[in-house]
């Protein structure tokens, strides 16, 4: 990204000199102006960092505009200090980030609009939609997640951990090449700002066992979310769902039982058509199986997913164990003597919250950008 300080001659003073000069600087003016005043006309979507809005800049280009909800400790430089490093991380399936405004109290962030908004709004959302998610296109989706996390993971140094892998964060382009969102975030905000503690309640179906109970969070956390994103691609429906019959609410325990019966293709989207692989879809399930096992050593690391995935590498289930699905969590915070009255309450919450009625889940396009 080129250099474009467009703001007032005090930013400009305030970054001057600071070797801050890869990140494209908006005043807040222009953001009033592209929002028409964050007019609620405009804005598309809500989440754990803040409310989104379409606008359209100047020249004009339509863009995703993002204000974060908690007044940030970190001073101006500090702040495009931080943008700098996420702005130098290109990736295919990353989303990419056109600038920002840190005027004053304000702290905005610019991206690309995708035109086909995420996979919780559309895929999993209980709206219509009129994308034709045909296994083919699963796979991509699959794939391209998987690859834009190992970049994050292996890649890149310092390495990223996501923390908030889920439908609502995997946005996608006018090809349905999916690019992850929201990724190093969270060190743009304070502490209690993050989406631990004011998103754990609408995003506890992704959260890795040692993540939810015990605050510990590794890669492998990032790795679990995964696997139950994996199994909501291939079934075509949220991870949690108390509308259906008990047995059935919970996807990753229900995909579990229909691996130990022989049965796990009852698992794949009934709506797949023609050009479904049958032989391959059972393969990401079970990839989806080994990525949420309960002890973190036994998930594989994601350049290992993707291998998987796409074949190069053959997918053993020989040391493979119940995964830890939601009530096994619940069951763990309800009775270990370290878990807080806070983690007791969020699984309490989560098991009477549907999550196809909720907004983190059915959320609005552009929701956790």
């Amino acid at each position: 990204m080129t250099c474009c300080f467009m703001c007032g001659t005090d930013m400009k003073q305030n970054i001057e000199g600071e070797g801050v000069n890869k990140v494209k600087v908006f005043s807040y003016s222009e953001m009033r102006k592209a929002t028409h005043d964050f007019s609620g006309a405009n804005k598309i979507g809500e989440g754990g960092f803040g409310s989104v809005f379409r606008g359209r800049l100047k020249d004009g280009t339509i863009v995703a505009v993002k204000v974060l909800s908690a007044n940030s400790r970190q001073g101006i430089r500090e702040f495009l200090a931080e943008l700098t490093a996420i702005s130098e991380i290109m990736h295919e399936n990353l989303i990419t980030l056109v600038g920002c405004c840190a005027e004053g109290s304000h702290r905005i962030l610019v991206y690309n609009y995708l035109e086909n908004s995420s996979l919780a709004q559309t895929l999993l959302g209980s709206g219509h939609s009129n994308i034709r998610f045909n296994w083919r296109a699963r796979v991509k989706i699959a794939v391209g997640v998987a690859r834009g996390l190992a970049y994050l993971h292996e890649v890149i140094r310092p390495s990223i951990i996501h923390r908030d892998i889920k439908a609502s964060n995997i946005l996608l382009d006018k090809d349905l090449t999916p690019k992850i969102s929201d990724f190093g975030l969270a060190r743009l905000l304070p502490p209690n700002a993050t989406h631990v503690s004011t998103q754990v309640a609408g995003t506890i179906g992704y959260l890795a066992p040692e993540y939810a109970v015990r605050g510990q969070l590794t890669k492998k956390s990032d790795i679990y979310s995964f696997g139950v994103l994996l199994l909501e691609i291939v079934s075509g429906r949220c991870n949690h769902n108390t509308r259906l019959p008990y047995e059935d609410q919970f996807l990753l325990e229900r995909t579990w039982t229909n691996y130990e019966h022989g049965k796990l293709e009852e698992i794949i989207d009934v709506d797949l058509g023609d050009d479904l692989d049958v032989e391959e879809a059972c393969r990401f399930l079970k990839v989806g199986l080994l990525c949420t096992q309960d002890a973190m050593k036994l998930r594989p690391n994601m350049t290992t997913v993707v291998q998987m995935l796409t074949g190069e590498k053959g997918v053993s289930m020989d040391k493979v164990t119940k995964p830890a699905v939601i009530s096994d969590v619940e069951l763990k915070a309800n009775n270990q003597k370290t878990a807080t009255n806070a983690h007791c309450t969020m699984m309490k919450s989560f098991a009477t919250t549907d999550p196809s009625t909720s907004s983190e889940v059915t959320t609005q396009s552009w929701s956790s950008l």
